[in-house]
């Protein structure tokens, strides 16, 4: 297969931008268009799609110019113009076809949970290092620039040592008892939604801006509606956790997908001996930091930010990014990982095991109703 290479630095951003990537996309929803865009934001080309359908394919090819249609996703893995790809269908064929894309000798960037259960997870992370490929798995938030930047201020000490982390990730989309999607169901979904959907997110921001791991979790799930559009439902819509880290920190989390009028608020307070930062995804233009002496707020134009905030500070203040702008980055350092780079926090399957791992404890802990141990998982 084609080597992909590397365009380098772009103007201005410190981003890096692939000079070939060509990828092929999988899905045809909501995400298989952000990964789309961001391939082309990024200097690369979609030369193929495929998806549940050929019409929604044909339609998905037009709307998102993309070279061809394949009906089958097999075939489209295997043509020799794909360097690249993209994993974006319900969750239960993450597995098989970042595994088939494996075995092609194809890099991977593969929607989460990378898997529904932790040992198809970790066999997918012993495939990635056998065959050497780029195995990405998109935990986007990372890419804020003042996410990167609260990571930077825990990791200098500047906020002294942590000792409490909490927050929440709440939406609304699933409010109702007429909504209904495919990640409700578990044969598509897997055994958790709200959890394994968007608390993952959040953990994997926790941990990221930390740099500590959660050691041990007490949860309970709830749900809001029993039956939607019918049918019964067994899969969460809420989840209180409460957690330690191997570090010493002690906090907790709110998961939501019921809350009336939370779209997509991913909210992380990190609190040390001398100060406390939080950032809130719904305003990621800034970050929040306090102490005892004054609290104040840290923009994107700081001359003290952090070098790798910095580096994914693409547009002036005043001329927002957002969660767009994170997939964008992502793709980017995708390519600049294949190109023999090493890009800073960029998320691989490891943390997607990782994900797998907590979600795990945290269904058994709420079905068990005690404290559950997370076991650390090689490479994770």
């Amino acid at each position: 297969m084609r080597k992909v290479t590397s365009l380098g630095e772009a103007p201005d951003s410190g981003l890096t931008a692939p000079n070939a990537y060509r990828a092929a996309v999988i899905g045809t929803g909501f995400m298989g268009r952000v990964h789309s865009h961001a391939v082309r934001a990024a200097g690369g080309e979609v030369v193929g799609v495929t998806g549940s359908s050929p019409d929604k394919a044909e339609r998905f090819r037009i709307d998102n110019n993309v070279a061809r249609v394949h009906a089958d996703a097999l075939e489209l893995i295997h043509s020799d113009d794909v360097d690249v790809v993209h994993v974006c269908t319900p969750n239960h064929l993450h597995a098989p076809l970042s595994l088939a894309a494996l075995a092609a000798g194809k890099h991977v960037v593969c929607e989460k949970p990378l898997a529904t259960d932790a040992d198809t997870a970790r066999h997918l992370v012993r495939t990635a290092k056998e065959a050497e490929r780029v195995a990405v798995v998109p935990f986007a938030y990372r890419f804020h620039p003042m996410a990167r930047e609260a990571r930077a201020r825990v990791a200098t000490g500047s906020i002294g040592r942590v000792s409490l982390a909490h927050g929440g990730y709440l939406q609304d989309w699933l409010l109702y008892p007429e909504e209904d999607n495919w990640r409700v169901d578990p044969d598509l979904g897997g055994p958790t939604r709200a959890f394994g959907d968007i608390g993952s997110h959040w953990c994997d921001m926790l941990e990221f801006v930390t740099g500590d791991r959660i050691t041990s979790v007490s949860a309970q799930t709830s749900r809001v509606n029993d039956t939607r559009d019918g049918r019964p439902v067994t899969t969460e819509d809420l989840v209180a956790l409460q957690f330690a880290t191997a570090g010493g920190v002690i906090g907790g989390a709110v998961i939501s997908q019921v809350s009336p009028g939370r779209k997509n608020r991913l909210v992380l307070e990190v609190s040390g001996t001398e100060g406390s930062l939080l950032f809130d995804q719904e305003r990621p233009e800034t970050l929040w930091a306090g102490s005892r002496g004054r609290t104040g707020v840290i923009t994107r134009d700081d001359p003290e930010l952090s070098p790798d905030a910095a580096r994914l500070a693409t547009t002036p203040v005043g001329h927002p990014q957002g969660y767009q702008d994170c997939f964008n980055a992502l793709v980017s350092d995708t390519g600049a990982a294949i190109a023999g780079r090493i890009p800073e926090g960029l998320p691989v399957f490891a943390d997607g095991l990782r994900a797998a791992v907590l979600a795990e404890a945290v269904l058994t802990s709420a079905d068990e109703r005690r404290w559950v141990d997370v076991p650390e998982v090689d490479g994770g």
